[in-house]
Order: structure tokens, then sequence, then C-alpha cells
């Protein structure tokens, strides 16, 4: 049996080809840490680990590296706007040194409590800049860059096939490639992307830069910062060589931040950048695409509080592809978690003896591995598998090793006795308590309070508008 992916380069499932055999080189584009991070982002973060950890599965050394970017994303994902670092920390009042600590600390126990593996390295990007300036410097001798008074641009007319990845020509890229800043007349072309931004015009007072050897008539020391696609050519680079096996990340990076990956990578590194291109498509909630401005931005807080299980969040996002969009409902979480409580129940019931894997049933579970990673369907195995006529033993002993992939816990089922209800069990008691308070029952919303409170060591608060928050 042979692994497929499907590859945005080709727009095809190909049969996956290491550079070198049962090994893997893996990037995955993290997250910009100026606030907490939403679901949909750590869908994104969710589905890398599926890769990541199927590629385990089927016996690959799996060498995965992704970043966090604390400097040169600005406000527009192009090359438009302020830093989101400097509008992060000036909002909050801090340095976007402590902004960025602040948001990866808090990441970090967001995805753990998805229990999402940590990459086998993490790049923050400012600790990197002696990498990014040579890069720079090498496209700048390679004339494939060049030098204006407020910023370095790649000249996107030397990329060999720049759009290759978007499937877009040039002359539509450029809405999407930005202007750089708006005072810079001296760009050869719109498409041209920031490499360096001097800290003059629109960057003059701003809060990170470096000195470097590049040299500006307005700026004699190189004072500035890198642009935000340079970032993580260099960090893959660094850990990973000039040819990556697999680089992933959200669809919204195809026409702008992989494209300007791919041309500065080739045209410094002589090669090709990476050889399967994976992307994942967007989590909605209601339907509805995330968005601040529209109110609807939901995170692991968010569902702690309503009395889920973190893990019933990481059971919802199995049961689509990655490369299909899925929505996000409360009605949607609350079906998953009841999906994830019976399969514990199951679990607990197969305890009794220690089985051998089938081999059966592990071929299945495999075969849909190899078609481009089918969780869902490979998903659905497990329920098959629960309700074959195999010994309760050989059934537990399975879909032990399938955890390996889904992540859920379930060799933990055992230890944790009851204690996986719990979320449900909390909701449960949530709920009749806001029905029977506002039915005006309010000794009753008492009782249900009492015992949140009592049992389950959970602080209940009443909001305005009558609805009630759960506080550990």
């Amino acid at each position: 049996m042979v692994l497929k992916i499907y590859n945005t380069l080709s727009r095809q499932k190909e049969e996956f080809k290491p550079l070198k055999e049962k090994e893997v080189s893996f990037y995955w584009c993290g997250p910009t840490v100026y606030s907490t991070q939403h679901i949909g982002n750590l869908r994104g973060a969710f589905l890398s680990d599926l890769i990541r950890r199927s590629l385990g599965y089927l016996g690959y050394e799996v060498n995965f590296v992704s970043n966090y970017t604390d400097v040169g994303h600005l406000t527009s994902d192009e090359d438009e706007g302020e830093d989101k670092m400097e509008k992060g920390a000036k909002e909050q009042g801090k340095s976007p040194e402590e902004i960025a600590n602040k948001f990866i600390k808090e990441y970090e126990e967001d995805i753990k409590s998805l229990n999402i593996q940590s990459p086998t390295t993490k790049c923050r990007a400012t600790d990197y800049i002696p990498e990014m300036i040579e890069m720079i410097q090498t496209l700048l001798d390679k004339n494939f860059a060049y030098i204006t008074d407020l910023a370095i641009y790649f000249d996107v007319s030397k990329a060999k096939d720049y759009t290759k990845l978007s499937g877009q020509k040039t002359e539509d890229q450029i809405q999407g490639a930005g202007t750089g800043d708006v005072d810079d007349n001296q760009k050869k072309h719109p498409a041209d992307f920031a490499l360096w931004f001097f800290k003059a015009g629109t960057h003059k007072n701003a809060l990170q830069f470096w000195q470097s050897s590049f040299e500006s008539p307005l700026v004699k020391n190189g004072e500035g910062f890198p642009g935000w696609h340079i970032e993580c050519s260099a960090m893959a680079k660094k850990h990973l060589g000039k040819t990556l096996d697999i680089h992933m990340g959200g669809v919204e990076h195809i026409p702008v931040h992989h494209n300007n990956e791919i041309a500065q990578s080739e045209s410094a590194n002589d090669t090709k950048f990476v050889n399967y291109w994976l992307h994942n498509e967007h989590l909605n909630i209601g339907n509805t695409k995330i968005s601040k401005s529209l109110g609807n931005v939901v995170f692991i807080s968010d569902i702690e509080k309503k009395g889920f299980n973190p893990l019933a969040l990481r059971y919802l996002f199995l049961q689509a592809h990655y490369r299909s969009k899925q929505n996000f409902t409360w009605d949607s979480l609350e079906s998953a978690q009841n999906g994830l409580n019976n399969l514990y129940k199951q679990i607990r019931n197969l305890r009794d003896a220690k089985g051998e894997i089938s081999q059966e049933y592990k071929e299945k579970f495999i075969e849909k591995l190899l078609d481009d990673f089918n969780l869902p369907q490979a998903l659905a195995t497990v329920q098959e598998l629960l309700k074959s006529n195999i010994s309760n033993e050989d059934k537990l002993a399975t879909i032990l090793d399938f955890d390996k992939i889904l992540g859920l816990d379930l060799d933990k089922v055992e230890i944790k006795n009851n204690l996986e209800m719990k979320g449900y069990e909390i909701l449960e008691l949530k709920k009749k308590m806001d029905e029977a308070r506002s039915l005006k029952k309010y000794d009753e919303s008492d009782k249900y309070r009492k015992e949140l409170e009592d049992k389950y060591n959970i602080k209940v608060i009443q909001k305005d508008d009558g609805e009630s928050e759960l506080v550990n």
C-alpha cells in the first residue's frame, strides 16, 4: 500500500516519496502571537498534528518544525499596515516581547488541552534575524532583490514561474501582494514584496528593529525589521535544509505568503523548496467566517466555561477532512461530547484483559490514512471495529493503537474512571440551572448551582444578561 497526498502544487494526489527513506521533513506555519488564538486557528494546529501523527503511525520518523511569528506580520497579510505585534503591544500597554511571551504561553496551554503534540523544533522569528539577513543578502547579491529608501523588495519579475503554487497570473496577484509602504514610490512592480523594512517612513517609530549590513539613503546602519515572508524560509532552511518534504498551512496562505516563500527560497538556494504542499481549509462558526468584527470568535476558554471537555473539540475536528471546510456550532460540539463520552464508556466496558491488535482492522484503518490522510473514514473504522465480533481484548488493543493518531486519551479511561464524563455532566447541570432560573424557579436553580460548586468545585457567576458563566 502506498501513501498518496494531495499536492497543492500539482493539484492532484501524488505518491509520497520522501527525500530520505522513512524520514520526513515537515514545516507548518504557526501562529502570529499578538492575541489569543481562536478555535479556527487551533483547528489548523490540530490538522498539522493529525498529519504528523499519521506519518509517525505509518512508520516515518518526522522532523516537525513550526514557528511563532513575533515580528514582521503586518495587519494586512500582505505588506501593508502596522506590525500586528506592535499593535497588540500598544493596545495592552506592554512591549512586543511581553505580548509574545504571554500569548505563546497561552497558545501552548490551549494546544496541550487539545492533546496536540509539541513540534520537534519550535522557532521564534526574532531568534533568527541573522539567518534572515543572510538570506536577504544572498538575494541582493544574486540580483533578485533591490533596495529603496524605505525597504528591500524581492523582484517578482526575476522569479521563475512566480505564481506556480496559486496558479494566478502575476497581474492578478498585484492586489494580493500588497504595495508595501504607501509612501514608497520606488517599488519596481506592485507585486514585489518586502524582505526588510527600514526604520523609516511608516515604520520610522518601529518598536522592534535590528541593525543590519544593509544601507539605504535614509538609514545608514540598516536598522529595521524583516518582512513576514522571509521568516519561514530562513527558519525552515536552518532546521530542515534547502528542500523540504512537506510544508503545510491554511488555504489563505496560498496566493501570497507561500507563493513568496517559494520565490525567495528557490532564488536564494538554487533548488526546489518543497516537494509536497498541503493546505487545510477553514473552520466556520454557524456557517459564517470567523471574525472579531462579527462577534463570532470562540476560544478554548469559552468551551471550558460551558463545561465541555476540550477533547470533545478534538473529536469534532476528527470528523472533517483537512481539505474540507468545517462548521462549528454549540450543538455540534455537544454531539461530539456525547460521542466522545459514549466512546469512553465502550472503552471502559472492554477493560478486562490485554489482547492483540486486529490486523484486519488495522489494515482498514491504514487504508484510509494512505488516501490523503482521510481521518473521518478512519474514525468510521473505529465504530466498525467496536461493532465487530472480535474479542473485547483485541478490540481494546486495536483501538488503543488507533489512538496514537486520534489522540483522545483512550488509554487513560480506566484511570479517569468517571472523570471524563465531567464535561457532559457539568453542561447538563448548567442547562438545568439556567432553565430553572429563566422560569423563576430560583430554589431549583440554586440546587443545581450548589451541586456544581460542591461536586465539581465550579464557581457560578450570574451575568447581567441572564446567562451564567462557570469558572474553575
